[in-house]
């Protein structure tokens, strides 16, 4: 029995992509611009910023601590920084939905405050583990309660002293290296983060753009309390994870060719380029410049036949949250797919190794899960009905397959799409995908 407020992503067989067109905004800079703008002193001017719901969540919750902030509207936002020290107590709970960014980046942040906080959130982001962000956090200094299990709610006290530490990252994560950097702003002494493999750099780029000091060297950022933010403008980039469906998507599909305008391609976040380079994709990189301290260029990608590969290990951090788009790819080429070194992803929105092996087997497709990655065989598409799990990208991804299918596609638990990508079921359908919106039990 489906929910009547269940949301349901029906994709037709066949069509191809064509055109040109501009995913919105980057959802990873448009969170830290509210973040860092918040902090600054003056007034930070954004534009290109992504009105999905997390991002909202974000803008909401510095709202809810006194920050002065207009918009969005058509994108721009004005935030009048209140400084390093200005934020206020918030009348309640601070419920950022399923924003697993805002959550771990703001328990940094909130750390360092002279007032008490709690962080919520919905269904699927109380069951993501936090200690992974919290326990480094702890070692600064930070007090922190979680659930038993390491899980939200997060009880922040204020008025803690923190320490700033030397921390190696057991695992390469951008969320929890941007983490520390935030509480490093108010941790006395010397905070440094060491990366086992290369993240996304947006929170040192930003920061650095709002005038903090940052030293970077061999896959270390360190920063010292003490510095000042001064606001700005910000020119938000496309979202190269948002561009990936369209990559994939015109990749498979026969007669295919799609421009992708002004996307960001900073080289922390290109690894879903390079693996279907790899793959045997046809991607051109064209006009390429830089704005606002971010890397953009407009992309050009074409139908063309896919081979099965071995991710090569340094490449899974770079492509991390695109990987449910790529197992479409895999699933489309000749031969096998192996992915390795990739438990981070059963800990994202979904165990997203799980479900995309659940999803593509229920389609006709061979999928192994590991317990660090999966093995996909190159095959045909059916058609049926498979679970998102109220996970946006995979939600996305598996409406990309059935431009390969030999029956439609229908995909459960969609809701959460607008979360990273407003207007996905419009501007795919007007690119050329045969995709409808329903809600349960239609």
């Amino acid at each position: 029995m489906t929910d009547p407020q269940e949301v349901i992503l029906q994709v037709e067989p066949g069509g191809r992509l064509h055109g040109q067109c501009r995913v919105p905004g980057d959802k990873s800079i448009s969170h830290r611009a509210i973040m860092l703008g918040a902090l600054a002193e003056g007034e930070t001017r954004i534009t290109g910023f992504l009105e999905g719901e997390d991002c909202l969540a974000t803008l909401k919750a510095f709202r809810a601590m006194g920050v002065e902030i207009d918009g969005p509207e058509k994108g721009q936002v004005h935030v009048r920084g209140v400084g390093l020290h200005g934020l206020k107590a918030p009348e309640g709970a601070l419920d950022v939905g399923n924003s697993g960014t805002s959550m771990r980046l703001m328990a940094g942040l909130l750390s360092g405050q002279a007032f008490d906080s709690t962080l919520t959130g919905d269904a699927s982001l109380t069951r993501r583990p936090m200690r992974r962000v919290t326990e480094p956090l702890a070692r600064m200094g930070a007090r922190i309660r979680t659930s038993d299990d390491g899980t939200p709610p997060l009880c922040i006290e204020g008025g803690a002293l923190l320490q700033g530490i030397d921390y190696r990252m057991p695992i390469a994560s951008a969320q929890v290296k941007s983490s520390l950097l935030l509480a490093g702003l108010y941790a006395q002494g010397q905070t440094c983060v060491t990366e086992p493999a290369p993240t996304r750099d947006h929170t040192e780029r930003m920061l650095a753009g709002f005038g903090y000091r940052v030293q970077r060297h061999d896959g270390c950022v360190c920063l010292r309390r003490g510095g000042q933010l001064q606001g700005g403008v910000i020119d938000v980039p496309a979202d190269i994870s948002s561009a990936a469906f369209f990559l994939v998507g015109a990749s498979i599909a026969p007669d295919c060719e799609l421009r992708l305008e002004h996307v960001g391609m900073n080289p922390t976040r290109t690894g879903i380029i390079d693996i279907l380079k790899l793959m045997g994709a046809d991607i051109q990189v064209e006009n390429p410049r830089e704005v606002g301290g971010e890397p953009v260029a407009d992309l050009l990608v074409r139908s063309a036949p896919l081979r099965g590969v071995r991710i090569p290990p340094e490449l899974v951090p770079l492509a991390i949250d695109e990987f449910p788009a790529l197992f479409v790819a895999a699933a489309c080429a000749q031969g096998e797919t192996v992915l390795t070194d990739a438990e981070e992803l059963r800990v994202k929105e979904s165990d997203r190794i799980q479900v995309m092996a659940e999803g593509l087997t229920t389609l006709g497709i061979r999928a192994r899960p590991t317990p660090d990655g999966i093995v996909i065989e190159g095959g045909q598409f059916t058609g049926g009905t498979v679970d998102s799990h109220g996970d946006h990208r995979v939600a996305m991804s598996f409406a990309m397959a059935a431009l390969r299918a030999q029956t439609p596609i229908r995909i459960r638990h969609c809701a959460n799409v607008n979360t990273s990508f407003p207007g996905f079921v419009q501007l795919a359908g007007r690119m050329g995908l045969n995709i409808q919106q329903q809600e349960g039990g239609a």
